[in-house]
């Protein structure tokens, strides 16, 4: 993974630890050949407007830290499950009953899986 992916990983889960996101998974696919992305980094949040809450501080420490935008936002009608799309890394940001149903950090057992201990 290069510096500035790197950069933009600290700055998501900055973003996210700001807003007391939690359950903060980030899945390396870095040496993974023909992956999507470098990286999806997974967050749960209580409720609908947690969820926004935690997309808008993304986007804001994203910007803020190392001018990145995402390409797409999906998901924002209902907050259930929204993905945000920066090209060598996508969000994930969940309510918990729908990170349990897709269970995404499991999907690619070649990945490497970082557990980020919740702030709170």
């Amino acid at each position: 993974m290069n510096i500035q992916t790197e950069k933009l990983i600290d700055q998501i889960q900055a973003g996210l630890q700001e807003k007391k996101g939690h359950e903060i998974s980030i899945v390396d696919f870095s040496d993974i050949e023909d992956a999507i992305c470098h990286a999806f980094i997974l967050c749960t949040g209580n409720s609908p407007s947690h969820v926004q809450s935690l997309v808008d501080s993304v986007e804001e420490f994203a910007r803020k830290g190392c001018g990145a935008r995402p390409t797409a936002i999906d998901g924002l009608r209902n907050a259930q499950w929204v993905a945000m799309d920066y090209g060598d890394v996508i969000v994930h940001v969940f309510l918990s009953e729908a990170r349990e149903f897709y269970d995404l950090e499991h999907l690619w057992a070649d990945a490497i899986i970082t557990e980020i201990p919740n702030l709170d």
